[in-house]
């Protein structure tokens, strides 16, 4: 029987953008297993850390785009490496600004790759890069990891830059590598995303804009279960060199995502049909056979309940 506890108890973890919504998460996890982890940081604020600050065997802080990073990897010594961490991009930002982004992220990630490839041969038991179903852009049927690259933006094609080069230190060095292309996560700790944005804009009783109408949908994934996956992940050694979707494989237009959040908040707010902005990704949903077959692993919260969750966690801080 699967016990992560067990296989993460005393374990080397690093964990790049640990500051970040899902990499806060995945920290306090590894922790909770008794693994022995390390963060990679941009800056030392531990905005969503703090609690666990004594804890962190390792704090490195600095620019991971920074050549000096791969140094700093590769003498971490880790045997997991969980490479989260991205420059977010904008896109009010001038083109200049996304063009650049997208190259920081993607010297990042070859930061990471190369100080991974330089650990001592048998210390590294799995780098794992965080992607994004953006690479997919959108499709009429539930998307699976064998469909083509279709990303609408260049955040998607971003990642998939990323995701090249991962493959390319896997199959020219053997490193040892998993791809995750989670679909919309939400929960705790996020912040400007279109769950958390609704939920405080229904607690205040504002207006909730929906561009297009909101009839696009998505698939929304809570925290929980992306990071259960992510853990999973690195304990079966089928997912070497394979990427995998991580979604609920059931989608809900934003219509109805804004509906539930007014009806679990009692919101008196109004919901506004903007029909002028249109979106280019009408419908994203993930296909997870792959991820059921070969991780054993499916999604347990439901939207409805991690909704529930979401909204109590942003009530208490407001």
């Amino acid at each position: 029987m699967l016990n992560l506890g067990d296989f993460y108890r005393g374990k080397k973890v690093l964990v790049t953008g640990a500051d970040g919504f899902i990499g806060s998460h995945l920290t306090e996890k590894l922790i909770g297993y008794g693994a022995l982890v390390s963060v990679y940081i941009h800056t030392p604020d531990f905005k969503n850390l703090s609690y666990l600050s004594d804890k962190i065997e390792n704090k490195i802080i600095g620019d991971i785009s920074d050549k000096k990073s791969i140094k700093l990897v590769y003498r971490n010594n880790s045997s997991f490496i969980f490479h989260l961490a991205e420059k977010k991009i904008n896109v009010n930002d001038s083109v200049e600004n996304i063009l650049l982004t997208n190259q920081t992220n993607l010297t990042s990630t070859l930061n990471v790759l190369e100080g991974a490839r330089r650990l001592k041969r048998g210390n590294l038991d799995r780098v794992v890069f965080l992607s994004s179903c953006a690479v997919y852009g959108s499709n009429d049927i539930p998307i699976k990891e064998s469909d083509n690259f279709n990303p609408a933006n260049l955040y998607g094609a971003g990642k998939v830059k990323s995701e090249l080069s991962c493959l390319s230190y896997f199959e020219n060095y053997g490193l040892p590598l998993s791809i995750v292309r989670p679909f919309n996560v939400y929960g705790p700790k996020q912040n400007n995303d279109t769950v958390s944005s609704f939920i405080k804009s229904a607690l205040e009783n504002k207006d909730i804009i929906l561009f297009d109408g909101g009839r696009h949908t998505r698939d929304f994934i809570y925290i929980d279960d992306l990071i259960d996956a992510l853990l999973i992940l690195c304990y079966n050694n089928k997912s070497i060199g394979e990427s995998f979707n991580i979604g609920t494989s059931k989608d809900i237009s934003i219509k109805g995502l804004a509906e539930k959040i007014k009806k679990y908040t009692n919101s008196n707010s109004n919901i506004i049909l903007e029909a002028q902005r249109q979106v280019k990704n009408v419908r994203s949903c993930c296909d997870l056979s792959k991820t059921k077959n070969t991780l054993n692993w499916h999604p347990k919260i439901s939207i409805d309940g991690g909704l529930k969750k979401t909204i109590k966690w942003i009530k208490s801080t407001m």
